[in-house]
């Protein structure tokens, strides 16, 4: 039955790696990308992590697994969230069908701080 588990959870957590480097070539922005690979790529390192935990199977492989998994939800969207910031303030641009821009005219350029 642990076999069945490990297949499962690492098949699944290749399969999100798969869509973020697919996320990667087909989103239309760097806004969509950064969204989808973030999002993508930390379910599937999370899947393969507990993957790895159920095929060792052993308290200390285990606690790590937990403590990266904690780690990468916590990392991963504030460097993405960084990152896409970054990209808006140096003016890397929308996708041409973007319809709204909600953060247009509400930062201080200067600052980098909202009005």
């Amino acid at each position: 039955m642990t076999d069945f588990w490990i297949i499962t959870l690492s098949t699944a957590g290749a399969l999100f790696a798969l869509l973020a480097a697919v996320g990667i070539l087909r989103m239309p922005d760097f806004y969509m990308r950064v969204s989808v690979t973030t999002k993508a790529a930390t379910l599937g390192v999370g899947l393969i992590l507990v993957a790895a935990a159920f095929a060792f199977d052993h308290f200390s492989v285990t606690s790590r697994v937990l403590a990266i998994i904690i780690f990468i939800l916590l990392t991963a969207p504030v460097g993405a969230h960084m990152i896409g910031r970054a990209a808006y303030f140096i003016g890397v641009a929308l996708w041409n069908k973007t319809k709204t821009d909600d953060l247009k005219g509400k930062y201080d350029k200067r600052t980098h701080k909202l009005k």
